[in-house]
């Protein structure tokens, strides 16, 4: 990946994850966070584990990110987009579909 291309996957990154990595963290470690998402074998969700790769990403500097962390913050952009598209009608402030949403990053409200 070149250096054009890191730059424009980091700002569609940095516009879609509108969490501090200490709010994610710590939201992270509630049960409202734990509750949702595919959890394949019944262990840690997808978006669970996404969350604590993205607090690495946001606490790393630029220069020690791999591509496989570029490849990550694609699939947040996407995941993020997908998501937002499918918002429920009325107060989502206490769902699912926003717990999920946290647990990537991307605060609704």
């Amino acid at each position: 990946m070149d250096d054009d291309e890191r730059k424009r996957v980091r700002a569609e990154f940095d516009d879609v994850v509108n969490v501090t990595p200490a709010r994610l963290e710590k939201w992270l470690d509630t049960d409202e966070s734990k509750s949702v998402g595919d959890k394949d074998g019944g262990g840690e969700s997808t978006g669970h584990q996404s969350g604590r790769h993205i607090v690495r990403i946001l606490r790393a500097e630029r220069g020690e990110l791999s591509d496989a962390d570029y490849a990550h913050m694609r699939k947040v952009v996407g995941y993020v987009h997908r998501h937002t598209a499918q918002r429920p009608h009325g107060d989502v402030e206490h769902t699912p579909w926003r717990y999920s949403l946290l647990n990537w990053g991307h605060d609704p409200l």
